[in-house]
């Protein structure tokens, strides 16, 4: 993927987010999101070129819960989802490596700020 920055977008049923997950007992945040980004994508071989920032959303779902999303990249573009033993099949139905215009027309308001914030870092 050389040339213009893509970001992978992962839809749920008509919900688009970033790879996310639950911090398990004992695990970092940085090392849920490595694991939870393997378990939903396959992708493996990340590369932090700007280290471990992270942005968070503000309060969602009721003010029960907020995202951390930190930015990474891949050389890979094939994205493999496996089963979720919880739900006894995969969690996402379908991705997008979408440039900016597409990601921002495919993602909720909630996540325009880490969008935006995502552009600015690999941009700079």
């Amino acid at each position: 993927m050389k040339g213009e920055w893509r970001y992978l977008v992962l839809r749920a049923y008509t919900y688009w987010d970033f790879p996310k997950g639950e911090v398990e007992a004992g695990e970092t945040p940085f090392a849920a999101a490595l694991r939870e980004v393997r378990e939903e994508t396959g992708l493996y071989d990340l590369a932090f070129s700007w280290g471990e920032i992270f942005k968070e959303t503000g309060p969602y779902n009721n003010g029960r819960k907020k995202a951390r999303y930190y930015l990474a990249r891949t050389d890979r573009e094939q994205v493999t989802f496996s089963i979720n033993p919880h739900l006894g099949r995969p969690e996402h139905h379908e991705y997008r490596w979408a440039d900016f215009a597409e990601a921002e027309q495919l993602l909720p308001a909630r996540l325009s700020p880490i969008l935006e914030w995502a552009r600015k870092v690999i941009e700079s």
